[in-house]
């Protein structure tokens, strides 16, 4: 029997030059790599505003999590990595929310020093079960 795999991305320059995928679905299991608050451009979105960064994160988060066929209530975990944790937690925690509403995945948050792109916040990864 083979296993459906399937990758999504969406054409960054970053992704040739790391190496890896923005989605990866393996039968009914989509990985989503950390997304981030950038445009078709590539350009930051937001610089030094994390509602908006949350907000257009959450969008390309959508993006690949369609791409691949899922959906918000079929996402199972997520991890979120805070720039500044304690100032921006409350205001991170809201954007999940909301993206998310009734339905609640396990998460966890973690405060870290640096992300990849200079002036990013906020960076969300997540796994989802199609068969849900």
């Amino acid at each position: 029997m083979t296993t459906f795999t399937s990758s999504y991305n969406h054409d960054v320059p970053w992704e040739a030059s790391f190496g890896y995928s923005q989605g990866y679905r393996v039968g009914n299991t989509i990985y989503i790599s950390g997304q981030l608050a950038h445009d078709e451009a590539c350009n930051l979105v937001g610089e030094g505003d994390i509602a908006a960064q949350c907000l257009k994160t959450f969008e390309n988060f959508d993006t690949v999590l369609l791409g691949l066929g899922g959906r918000r209530d079929q996402v199972v975990e997520t991890t979120v990595a805070i720039i500044g944790l304690r100032e921006n937690f409350d205001a991170v925690s809201a954007a999940h929310l909301n993206y998310f509403g009734h339905h609640r995945p396990a998460s966890t948050a973690l405060g870290v020093v640096e992300l990849a792109m200079p002036g990013q916040l906020v960076e969300v990864a997540a796994v989802a079960r199609l068969d849900i």
